[in-house]
C-alpha cells in the first residue's frame, strides 16, 4: 500500500531541515572542533647534593626525555630551583603534557617496556638503596583550565640561562571555595589578565590528584627576574584584578600560594 503524506507535512520538513542546517549543523561542527582538555603530569625529583643532581640531569636528558620524544611526546619542560646550589630543598621539575588519560596510561606502559630507556638509564635505574639518584619523587596529575585547555610554550629571544618559570600552587580550605578559585581564573577572566600584560602563561591546571588538595598549579613566564617583578607589579595594580579580587562571590576562595622560581635545564624542550 502507497501511502501518500500532506503536501503541509513536506513543507514542514523542509524548514526543520533547513533549520538544521543553518543552526543545529554548523554549531556541532564548531563544537567538533574545540580541543580537547590536556592532562598533565608533574614529576618533582628531590635531591641532596651536585652528585644526585648530576645523576637524574644525565638520566632525564639522556634516557627519559628522548623516550616520550619515542613514544610520541614532542616537548617535555624540565625546570629546577632558582639558585639550585644554594637551595635548602632542591628540585628538579619535569612537566609533560598528554593528549587525554587514555595517551598517558599508553606512554607509561611504552616507557614500561622501552629497552632503549633501560639501556641508557642503567646508572640511575641501577643505583644502590644506599646511593640514590634522588630523596624523592613526587607526582601530580592535573587537568587543563577550560578557558586555556592546550598549554603554550613561550616565545622568548632572551637565553635559557636569563629566563624564568614561575609555578604557583594555590590551595584551598574547602572543595567549594576551591571551585570558586577555578570560576574566578576562568569566567571570573583572571587568566585574561595575564595574557594582557604580557605574563605568557605556559598551562593551568586543576590538579586531580597530589600531595596537597584542594589545589590548581599553574606556571607563567618571563625573559628575565626583572621582567617577572615588572609584570607582577603591573598584575597587582590592574584595575580589572582590583575589581575582580574585591568581588563578595570570590573572598576567601584561596588560603595558601606556595610560589617557586624556576629556570629551565640546558637540555628542556620548554
Amino acid at each position: 500500500m502507497k501511502i501518500q503524506f500532506p503536501l503541509r507535512f513536506f513543507t514542514a520538513a523542509t524548514l526543520i531541515l533547513n533549520l538544521l542546517t543553518t543552526i543545529s549543523i554548523p554549531h556541532a561542527t564548531a563544537l567538533s572542533f574545540a580541543p580537547r582538555r590536556q592532562f598533565y603530569q608533574l614529576l618533582i625529583y628531590h635531591v641532596k647534593d651536585k652528585t644526585q643532581e648530576t645523576t637524574t640531569d644525565k638520566y632525564l636528558a639522556e634516557s627519559w626525555l628522548p623516550a616520550l620524544h619515542r613514544a610520541g611526546i614532542d616537548k617535555i619542560g624540565v625546570f629546577k630551583t632558582l639558585g639550585i646550589d644554594t637551595a635548602t630543598d632542591k628540585k628538579i621539575y619535569v612537566l609533560t603534557a598528554y593528549k587525554s588519560l587514555d595517551q598517558f596510561h599508553k606512554v607509561t606502559r611504552l616507557l614500561r617496556n622501552d629497552q632503549e630507556l633501560g639501556r641508557s638509564g642503567l646508572i640511575y635505574l641501577d643505583a644502590k638503596f644506599d646511593a640514590p639518584p634522588y630523596l624523592r619523587k613526587e607526582s601530580i596529575l592535573m587537568e587543563a583550565f577550560t578557558g586555556m585547555p592546550v598549554w603554550k610554550a613561550p616565545d622568548f629571544a632572551a637565553p635559557k640561562s636569563e629566563r624564568i618559570y614561575e609555578l604557583r600552587s594555590y590551595e584551598s580550605a574547602t572543595e567549594k571555595l576551591y571551585n570558586s578559585k577555578v570560576h574566578m581564573f576562568n569566567e571570573g577572566n583572571e587568566m585574561e589578565i595575564f595574557e594582557r600584560i604580557g605574563s605568557q602563561p605556559l598551562f593551568y591546571g586543576e590538579v586531580l590528584a597530589g600531595s596537597r588538595m584542594p589545589n590548581l598549579m599553574y606556571m607563567t613566564t618571563y625573559s628575565n627576574k626583572k621582567s617577572r617583578d615588572e609584570h607582577w607589579k603591573l598584575f597587582g595594580n590592574d584595575p580589572a584584578w582590583k575589581r575582580l579580587a574585591e568581588l563578595p562571590k570570590y573572598q576567601h576562595n584561596m588560603q595558601k600560594a606556595d610560589i617557586y622560581l624556576l629556570v629551565p635545564a640546558d637540555y628542556s624542550d620548554l
